[in-house]
């Protein structure tokens, strides 16, 4: 029979970014003994614990003489599914966190909406899925649907994050929120299509509030991850009341300031809520002045390498968070897995204090081609 002692119990709260998942695992003749210092870490011993039971050619059960102390490198090992690409069904979630919890994963990065679809049914504006998802039916997650996850993901050591990615990467949003895209035009007239979100309407601000007032409620971790990235400025520049604007503010041509000036706006609004936040690269590399604990996610594998990036990040006194060599659905002919394996997150130029800026990685999945058919083969 295993022991597990756990010296500070309690079980019904939310992992976080400073849980202690560290334990150590006993097995001698006659004693099984797993302690942790929180439940986070006996989570993990029981999974290591179970990983060591073999069975012999009678079918009996045994395990090994083991002493095993154990904790994490990295307080962030993410793992990214993108369900608005493709929708992905609540039953591949659940089993996606299971194998995260085999593999000791603690963090669910939930790229729930995109340029595709909107699939995460509001409360506070119910015509986003209704008019956004691929079926307002079939394929949302409801408000049980995202509780049963965030539950799910609990009980496993599992935080969390949700990315609502503004400005761009909005498509999605404008059917069910008009008024909320900039109209593009062709010469003096609307073309009929739209681009990112309109950073230059108050309308646009107390929407953006509503929503995330919403979203920090029902995902209870501390940080959300805010997108920020590849914003495609032609339809800003083509909008005669944008281009008015940038006069107005001073900004000439540099559309990376208007970008600021939204995402400004947006982090202010985050922190009154009350939470942290992650932002893709771009934010960073384009000067937006953000909160010194901010995390930035590092993604971009051509104009800077990565870890140049990584070491300009944490130079600048940011935490980071790695996803560039770790794009899983980037798949090619062949063992490419080998380079995944090999690579070393602090292998960059830079002081202790900045090392110590790193906080994890994430493997990312994105879903242009995979969908519940492929995604647990090609993910594991």
């Amino acid at each position: 029979q295993l022991l597990v002692f756990v010296a500070t119990p309690g079980c019904d709260g939310f992992p976080s970014l400073d849980s202690n998942e560290s334990y150590k695992l006993s097995v001698s003749e006659g004693s099984l003994l797993l302690s942790a210092d929180a439940v986070w870490g006996a989570l993990r011993g029981l999974e290591t614990f179970s990983q060591l039971v073999g069975r012999d050619e009678n079918g009996t059960y045994y395990i090994n003489k083991t002493e095993i102390v154990d904790f994490p490198r990295f307080p962030h090992r993410g793992l990214l599914l993108d369900t608005s690409r493709h929708y992905l069904p609540l039953r591949a979630i659940l089993e996606t966190l299971d194998v995260m919890a085999y593999n000791k994963f603690n963090v669910f990065h939930w790229h729930i909406v995109d340029d595709p679809s909107f699939p995460y049914e509001s409360l506070t504006f119910p015509e986003l899925s209704k008019q956004g998802a691929f079926h307002a039916m079939t394929h949302v997650y409801t408000a049980s649907d995202v509780r049963t996850v965030i539950e799910y993901a609990r009980l496993r050591g599992i935080r969390v994050i949700a990315e609502f990615d503004t400005p761009g990467h909005t498509l999605s949003w404008g059917p069910g929120a008009p008024g909320l895209l900039t109209p593009c035009y062709l010469g003096n007239d609307p073309s009929g299509t739209y681009g990112p979100i309109n950073p230059i309407l108050n309308s646009t601000y107390q929407f953006v509030t509503s929503l995330f007032q919403e979203v920090s409620t029902v995902f209870p971790d501390f940080f959300l991850h805010l997108g920020g990235d590849e914003v495609d400025f032609t339809c800003w520049k083509s909008n005669p009341k944008i281009r008015a604007f940038m006069k107005e503010m001073g900004f000439g041509d540099d559309y990376k300031k208007l970008e600021s000036f939204y995402i400004q706006r947006l982090l202010d609004i985050i922190s009154s809520l009350g939470k942290g936040y992650i932002v893709w690269q771009e934010v960073f590399d384009n000067g937006v002045k953000v909160r010194p604990d901010t995390i930035i996610h590092v993604w971009k594998e051509n104009s800077t390498p990565y870890m140049e990036e990584m070491a300009n990040v944490t130079k600048a006194g940011y935490r980071a968070l790695l996803s560039a060599p770790w794009y899983l659905n980037r798949i090619s002919y062949g063992q490419d897995w080998m380079a995944a394996y090999q690579v070393e997150p602090l292998k960059f130029e830079g002081s202790p204090e900045q090392k110590d800026g790193v906080i994890g990685g994430e493997a990312c999945m994105w879903g242009e081609y995979v969908d519940v058919t492929n995604l647990a083969p090609r993910l594991w």
